[in-house]
Parts: structure tokens; sequence; C-alpha cells
């Protein structure tokens, strides 16, 4: 299998390609205009992107190709892993356009601009609050829960989990009476599985990319959301 990386800014990944509709034109046109986009959808619409996305490539971020079909091509994210993929990452498609050939053979891991802590993570999650969410977002144009997660931790050269199950899954378990700032709350369904994640930023207290039509926030745990609260987590240990 041939090896790839995207030469756009942010680049789309689908769960088809025949997934985005006609308003998703500005995601899909050969240079790829996520402000653009996330104009043209309203809360319906935004909500729609539900089954059709899956996430999106960083400028630079490598994937393995591994099926063709045209103007598409079908792709693992090995910085991105997802337990449902196996160990070659996020899989999904992304238009031939947004990508380029790798020299590098065997991808490395991302170096980020950051220190590897908690406070520097949860510094950099503070600078992307007012920012719109997107579900499957990876960028500062706009971020899904799990999303906002993965990219602060990327800027410290961490890997993590890109989906918020699988988060909770890979994180050490912290007792909810214990967390501290930059500890990871997760929230879950009746049925135990986990559906949304924030920052820990104080008791109750929680920076997260909150649901469609929404704004990043830093802000006490409504009634609502606190009875869905079922763990903590934390990736990196104290100094």
């Amino acid at each position: 299998m041939r090896t790839a990386r995207a030469c756009v800014d942010v680049a789309t990944v689908w769960t088809s390609p025949d997934a985005p509709r006609e308003v998703d034109a500005p995601a899909v046109a050969d240079n790829p205009d996520v402000a653009a986009w996330l104009v043209c959808l309203d809360t319906e619409l935004h909500r729609g992107l539900h089954g059709r996305t899956l996430t999106q490539l960083l400028a630079g971020e490598p994937v393995t190709v591994v099926e063709e079909a045209g103007d598409w091509l079908r792709v693992a994210a090995p910085w991105q892993p997802n337990p449902a993929d196996g160990d070659a990452g996020y899989v999904g498609w992304v238009r031939r356009a947004h990508l380029e050939d790798n020299e590098a053979a065997t991808p490395r891991p991302p170096i980020g601009p950051i220190s590897q802590d908690r406070a520097a993570v949860l510094e950099e999650a503070r600078t992307l609050v007012g920012v719109r969410y997107l579900w499957g977002g990876l960028s500062p144009a706009g971020l899904d829960c799990s999303g906002l997660v993965h990219y602060s931790y990327r800027q410290a050269g961490v890997i993590v989990p890109r989906d918020a199950s699988a988060q909770a899954d890979a994180a050490k378990a912290v007792d909810l009476a214990s967390v501290r700032a930059g500890d990871l709350y997760f929230f879950a369904r009746d049925d135990g599985s986990v559906f949304h994640v924030g920052f820990v930023t104080g008791e109750n207290v929680m920076l997260h990319a909150p649901e469609a039509g929404g704004l990043i926030e830093d802000a006490p745990l409504a009634p609502e959301r606190l009875a869905t609260l079922v763990a903590a987590g934390r990736f990196l240990a104290d100094p």
C-alpha cells in the first residue's frame, strides 16, 4: 500500500464518495474552505453531517491509501487511532485533490509546538474557546468534542484516540472526586456508551465543544449534562 499526506490545510474524511451534499461543496473543492462551509450550515444542515463526515486531516498528516475510486481515495489515518478500524487508524474517503504522495515510507508521530504536560494542553484548548462546533471537525475552524481533545493533545505531540468512547477506554481512570484541571470528563448514555468528553477546568466545570450550533465554551455543567457524567480520565501524569 502506498502512503500519502494531506496537501491542503484541512481535508475532510467522509463515509463514502457520495456522502457530500450540494451544501458541502466548499469542503470538497480542490482548495477546501472550511470557514465558508460553516457559513452554509444551519443547525439542521449541520446535524445532517451525522453519517456523512468522520474526521479531518490536517496539512502534512500522513495516511495509507487502501482503495482508489476515481477522484476519491479510501485512506487510513495512523495519527488518529480508532479501535473500530484496527491498528491502521481512522478509515474513510478523501478527495484525491486533497492528498499528495508521501516520500516517508513509515509515518512518524507528530512533533507538537507545546510541552507534554496537562497544563500546556489545557491552555491550548483554552485558545479554542468560541470556535464553532463541527461534527467530525479537527481544526481551529471547527471542532467536535473529541476532536477538541485530540487536537489539543496533538499540539503537544501526543497521540490520543479520535473518538470519545475510545478516549475513555485509553485514558487512565481518575476518581470523579479527585479530578484536576486538564483531566477529562466522560459522559454516557443509559446503555453505558460514552458520547461526550471535555476538559476539566474546575469541580463540575468543563471546557468542551457542546453540540451542533454551539461554540466551544468553558462553563459549569448543566443539570442535564451532569446527570450523564460517568467517569474521568487522564492522559499525562503529573510532572
